[in-house]
């Protein structure tokens, strides 16, 4: 039986959004790893201590020799891996195990400079023969830019988004809500406006804590009295998306992404470059934060939602791996 390693972005999370993330990759990669030995290392903090690699240990040869390895999603291609937090804990000391992995929907960090020793370990460690599934052209171009092989299929949680799926997501204003919020140093006034908002719109109003910090951080506004609190887990999460009758706002990209999965109406708030990315790309319903003061309006509009799925793109990266079946 051939070992499948996957490159788990969940453990060690700060972030139950990458939870997300695992969940869906897993599915979308069970035609190719449903007959193997699956195997889970962690990204966010370091898989090998670097005497492990040194002295080539009995599990450093086990993971070293996987068949595939693959590199599950999350913004880990950090510009600097000097940086005092990179999303991938990986190193000249520790990475050779790791050598010839392959990215499922990865995504380039913020920043718009690399440096020699980045891009040399990123081109050492990934696999210079298969192509890349990156999340958006940004990162397509980052990839690119090292020498090697991309495509652009979006982000793995979209994948089954699919015309025929968002067909079903209801146009109009729901009578509930989940929300999410995204910590900020001190308190950010749009949050304020943003829980105003739905507090007056909505019915009844839920909270996910979907980060580490950020029930700390609602607990800081006011006019949260009749807010319940969804608790961080995704089994939590996924018994609201349960109910009928309820939409999700708020500013965390995959649980907005998770919520349009079950056919709920999703608006998603872009703080940064991740949902801006994928917006260009994959036509989320989404608006810039600092448009906080009309989210009311797009609360009550009536919409679609049309998410733009490359599946040319997306088969042509999975039909890499039924090539390989098929060899076997």
């Amino acid at each position: 039986m051939d070992n499948i390693l996957l490159l788990d972005v969940s453990v060690g999370s700060l972030n139950k959004g990458d939870n997300i993330i695992m969940k869906c990759i897993e599915d979308e990669l069970d035609f190719f790893c449903k007959d193997k030995f699956v195997l889970n290392l962690p990204t966010h903090v370091s898989a090998f201590h670097s005497y492990q690699v040194y002295r080539n240990s009995y599990r450093v040869q086990l993971y070293n020799n996987c068949t595939s390895k693959f590199v599950c999603g999350s913004n880990l291609l950090v510009k600097d891996l000097f940086t005092h937090f990179p999303q991938w804990n990986i190193n000249l000391f520790n990475y050779k195990p790791l050598k010839g992995s392959i990215l499922v929907g990865v995504g380039a960090g913020s920043g718009s400079k690399s440096n020699i020793y980045t891009k040399n370990l990123y081109r050492k460690l990934l696999n210079n023969n298969m192509y890349h599934s990156v999340r958006d052209e940004r990162s397509k171009n980052f990839v690119e830019e090292l020498g090697l092989k991309a495509i652009n299929t979006g982000c793995p949680t979209m994948w089954k988004l699919t015309p025929e799926h968002c067909k079903d997501i209801p146009k109009r204003k729901s009578n509930s809500v989940v929300f999410t919020l995204t910590k900020c140093q001190k308190e950010d006034e749009r949050d304020q406006v943003l829980i105003d908002t739905l507090v007056e719109k909505y019915n009844k109003v839920y909270y996910w804590v979907q980060g580490i910090d950020d029930l700390d951080y609602l607990n800081k506004f006011k006019n949260i009295e009749h807010i319940k609190i969804v608790n961080p887990s995704l089994a939590k999460y996924e018994e609201i998306l349960e109910m009928d009758d309820l939409d999700y706002v708020g500013t965390r990209l995959h649980a907005g992404i998770y919520a349009m999965r079950y056919k709920k109406r999703s608006i998603i708030i872009a703080i940064d470059e991740r949902a801006r990315e994928i917006n260009k790309s994959n036509n989320l319903n989404c608006i810039e934060k600092d448009q906080i003061h009309e989210i009311g309006n797009f609360i009550d509009s009536e919409f679609e939602t049309n998410i733009k799925l490359p599946l040319t793109e997306i088969n042509k990266w999975k039909n890499q791996f039924v090539k390989r079946i098929k060899e076997e």
